[in-house]
């Protein structure tokens, strides 16, 4: 379902579209769930939860251990991504452009917490683009693959899902966007898409409209 003209509202996921945190986020997850006995790599964190929520995260690897984690694991996985990302984050290459480009109204819609996203946009220097245009996982009932997230962007920012377009780098948003009725444009060019030979394919498979890795292009694709 490709749009037949430009959107009225562009939908940005945080991680992996605006900031290219995946593979930071998946180390930091990989050592937090080893130290609490789920032995895991990165790259096994990046194929089972990538584009879903921590509360997501923590019922599968609980459903694995056969136990409850500690409560305040989340929190802890948490302190731990600031910390690191104050030292290493930085902006997916050519989304400041991309942003500049784009003549309509944007948000976010994101998997992580409010806390995160905020924190994310700002070290990068993109908060400015999405003021107080941000919504987070913490907000419905259910996460990414499900649709709530974005029919609350939609509902929130006064737009009808066909008028708007989804940006997204993993199979669980491109999922959800078609659920929630909205072309869906996937990305590949962070770091961790780079890295798998087949994930445009996956992106492609999950029901993405359109595929590109080059987010500076992004603005023409939209039909700008």
């Amino acid at each position: 379902m490709t749009p037949s003209q430009p959107p009225r509202l562009v939908i940005f996921d945080c991680d992996g579209v605006l900031v290219d945190s995946e593979l930071i986020s998946n180390r930091i997850l990989a050592k937090g769930l080893s130290a609490h006995g789920l032995r895991i790599s990165p790259e096994q964190c990046r194929r089972r939860f990538t584009g879903i929520s921590m509360a997501s995260v923590r019922a599968k690897v609980e459903r694995d251990l056969g136990h409850a984690l500690a409560p305040d694991f989340e929190a802890e996985i948490r302190a731990l991504d600031i910390k690191v990302f104050e030292k290493e984050l930085k902006p997916v290459t050519g989304i400041a452009e991309a942003l500049s480009n784009i003549p309509v109204p944007v948000c976010v819609a994101s998997s992580g917490s409010p806390e995160k996203i905020n924190h994310s946009l700002r070290i990068t220097g993109l908060a400015d683009a999405f003021g107080e245009n941000l919504f987070s996982a913490a907000m419905v009932a259910n996460g990414k693959p499900a649709p709530d997230l974005f029919n609350l962007a939609a509902l929130r920012m006064a737009t009808p899902p066909e008028h708007t377009v989804v940006i997204e780098d993993s199979v669980a948003g491109v999922i959800a966007a078609g659920l929630a009725h909205m072309p869906v444009f996937g990305f590949s060019g962070a770091s961790h898409a780079k890295d798998d030979a087949g994930y445009q394919e996956k992106l492609t498979d999950a029901g993405a409209d359109v595929v590109f890795d080059d987010m500076s292009r992004l603005a023409e694709l939209l039909g700008f």
